[in-house]
C-alpha cells in the first residue's frame, strides 16, 4: 500500500520490516539458516564459497585487521576491481566496525591521493593492475604525501597472505546499526568528489528492501557485472543477496558482455544487473541468441532511463519478465523508488517506480522548496532511513544537500503521477534552455531510439550565441557503415517534436564517455562539442 495525496508527496508502507541489525549480525543469521548453500562464486577463478565458508573467511580477515591495529571507526580503503576479496573486505570491515572507503578503480594518482587524505585511510587494499592502471606504481607515487597511510595490501600478492597470517581470534567490538560503515565518493562534476557516509542501517535495509521487492530467496543466484565500488554492486547486489541467502556471482573483474552472459548460462543465474548500456551491449552481441538464459526471471536495471525497445527485448529475449527499474543516488544508500514485479512495460520505461517502504519522496519547486501538485515538474527530494549520515568531514556541503527537515535534495527534475509513480525528466544541470524554452533531453532521446539507424543516443545542450543553448544529438549508429545524417535525423523529428526540440547538430560516435559504474558522462559530451 502507498499513501497518496493531491500533492507530489508519498511515502511507502507495507509488510517489509526495517532491520535493526548490523551487517555482521545479519550475515550470522544467513549462515545459521543456510550454511551449505552457495554464497559467492567467482567465475574467472572458479572459486566458490558456501555461506559457512564465506563467513569463516570474513571472520579470518576481520581478525587479521584487528591484529594489524585497525579499530572501530578507522578508515580502510579498497581500490580494486570486482573480485571475491572485495566482498570479503566489505563484510570483514563491517564485522569490526571499521569504515570501508570505496575508491573508484578508474582514479589516478591525483584523485586517489585526495581520497586517502580526506578520509584519513590508514590501511589500503588495492588490485595489482587492471587495463592501463598499475595500482602498485600509483600507490608508490602518493605514499609519501599520505601520512596516515600505514600499510597497503595488494590483492593477489604475498602482502594479502601476510595480512591473513596475522589473524588471531579476538572479541569483535560492540557495534550499533547506526555506526558509519562505508564512505563512497560521489563523482562531482566540479571540484573534488564528496564522501557520502553510510551506516549499517542505511545500506543493509536498502539492500534487503530492494531484494524483497523482487522476491529474492535462497533459491536465487545474482549475476553482478556492475562495480562493487558503487552501491549498485555492494548494496543492491551483495547485501540484497546475503540478507536473503542468495548467491553472489561475479562474471568478470569489470563489465564484459560476453563473460556476463556466459556466467548467467553456466551458473544458472536467476537475476542479472546492469545499466541500460550494459543490456544494450549484451543484446548486440553477434552470438546473443546462442546463450541459454532460460534460468533468468528478474534483475535490476538502474543508473539511467531504459529505452522502451531495449526493455521489450530484455523481457522477451532475456526471459527477465520480472525485471525491476530502480532509482536512487549514493547519498540515499542508494534506492528511493522501484518498479514492482507486476508493473507493465509503460511503467518500467516511462517511470522509475514508486517509493520504497519506509521512505518518503516529494517533488518541490527548486526555487521555493514548495511541494508541487501531481504532474508538475520539480526537484525530487527523499527522506527516511536511507539518507546518508553526511559528507565525510564536510558539514557545509552536507547542509547544502540535506535540509533542516532531513530531506535529501537529489538535483533531479521529476514529476509524480496520480498513481504515485515517479518520472525523471532530467538533471537540473542537464536541462537545456533554448531561447527561454525548457527542454528535457530524456524526451528527445526516447523518441530518437525509435529510429532504425540509431543503436544508442544522448542529447545534450551546447552553447549558442543567439538561443543561449542548442540541442546536440550524439548517436551510436546500428551500422557504422551506414550512419545517420543530420538531414535524416531532422526529417524524422519534423512534425513529431516541437521545432525547438529538434536537434540542430549531430555527432556520430563509436562509444560514449562513461563512468566506471556505466553512466554516460554528459558533461564530457557538452565540453567536447561546445563551440564546434
Amino acid at each position: 500500500m502507498t499513501v497518496t495525496s493531491p500533492l507530489s508527496y508519498t511515502h511507502g508502507t507495507g509488510d517489509t520490516v526495517l532491520l535493526g541489525d548490523t551487517i555482521g549480525a545479519n550475515l550470522d543469521r544467513a549462515v545459521a539458516t543456510w550454511p551449505d548453500r552457495e554464497a559467492l562464486v567467482d567465475v574467472p577463478s572458479g572459486r566458490r564459497w558456501t555461506y559457512a565458508q564465506f563467513a569463516a573467511d570474513v571472520d579470518e580477515l576481520a581478525y587479521a585487521l584487528l591484529a594489524s591495529g585497525v579499530a572501530k571507526g578507522d578508515r580502510v580503503g579498497i581500490w580494486a576491481i570486482n573480485c571475491p576479496e572485495w566482498v570479503l573486505v566489505q563484510y570483514a570491515t563491517a564485522r569490526i566496525g571499521a569504515i570501508m572507503v570505496n575508491i573508484n578503480p578508474a582514479y589516478r594518482t591525483h584523485e586517489v591521493e585526495y581520497v586517502l587524505n580526506q578520509a584519513g585511510i590508514s590501511l589500503l587494499f588495492a588490485s595489482l593492475s587492471h587495463r592501463t592502471s598499475d595500482y602498485r606504481a600509483m600507490v608508490e607515487q602518493v605514499r609519501g604525501r599520505c601520512p596516515q597511510l600505514r600499510e597497503t595490501v595488494f590483492i593477489g600478492d604475498p602482502s594479502w597472505e601476510a595480512l591473513i597470517a596475522r589473524a588471531t581470534p579476538a572479541p569483535f567490538p560492540d557495534l550499533s546499526c547506526d555506526d558509519p560503515i562505508n564512505i563512497q565518493y560521489t563523482s562531482g562534476t566540479t571540484g573534488f568528489p564528496k564522501g557520502a557516509t553510510l551506516s549499517h542501517h542505511n545500506v543493509l535495509n536498502n539492500g534487503y528492501s530492494v531484494g524483497e521487492l523482487i522476491a529474492y530467496s535462497e533459491q536465487d543466484r545474482i549475476c553482478i557485472p556492475v562495480p562493487f565500488y558503487h552501491c549498485f554492486g555492494m548494496v543492491m547486489g551483495n547485501l540484497a543477496a546475503t540478507s536473503h541467502g542468495a548467491c553472489m556471482v561475479i562474471p568478470a573483474p569489470s563489465f564484459d558482455p560476453k563473460a556476463t552472459l556466459e556466467a548467467v548460462q553456466q551458473e544458472r543465474c536467476t537475476s542479472l544487473y546492469g545499466v541500460p548500456t550494459m543490456f544494450i551491449a549484451e543484446l548486440n552481441l553477434p552470438d546473443f541468441a546462442s546463450y541459454d538464459l532460460s534460468s533468468l526471471r528478474t534483475g535490476i536495471m538502474a543508473g539511467s532511463p531504459c529505452p522502451v525497445e531495449v526493455m521489450k527485448r530484455v523481457v522477451s529475449e532475456m526471459n527477465m519478465a520480472e525485471v525491476s527499474i530502480c532509482y536512487g543516488m549514493t547519498e540515499t544508500s542508494p534506492v528511493s523508488t522501484q518498479t514492482r514485479r507486476d508493473d507493465d512495460l509503460e511503467h518500467r520505461t516511462g517511470t522509475v517506480g514508486r517509493v520504497l517502504p519506509h521512505i518518503e519522496v516529494k517533488v518541490v519547486d527548486p526555487a521555493t522548496g514548495v511541494t508541487q501538485p501531481r504532474g508538475t515538474a520539480g526537484e525530487l527530494c527523499t527522506r527516511g532511513y536511507s539518507v546518508m549520515l553526511g559528507y565525510w568531514n564536510e558539514p557545509e556541503k552536507t547542509a547544502e544537500a540535506v535540509d533542516a527537515g532531513r530531506w535529501m535534495h537529489t538535483g533531479d527534475l521529476a514529476t509524480m503521477r496520480e498513481d504515485g509513480y515517479v518520472e525523471i525528466v532530467g538533471r537540473i544541470k542537464d536541462m537545456i534552455i533554448r531561447g527561454g524554452e525548457n527542454i528535457y533531453p530524456r524526451e528527445i532521446e526516447e523518441f530518437l531510439y525509435e529510429h532504425a539507424k540509431i543503436a544508442d543516443v544522448q542529447v545534450v545542450g551546447v552553447p549558442h550565441e543567439r538561443y543561449g543553448e542548442e540541442v546536440l544529438a550524439c548517436v551510436i549508429p546500428r551500422d557504422p557503415a551506414d550512419p545517420l545524417t543530420l538531414e535524416e535525423l531532422r526529417a524524422f523529428c519534423d512534425g513529431q517534436l516541437a521545432h525547438y526540440k529538434i536537434p540542430s547538430a549531430l555527432r556520430i560516435l563509436d562509444a560514449f564517455p562513461m563512468t566506471v559504474s556505466g553512466k554516460v558522462r554528459k558533461i564530457e559530451l557538452r565540453e567536447r562539442y561546445a563551440g564546434q
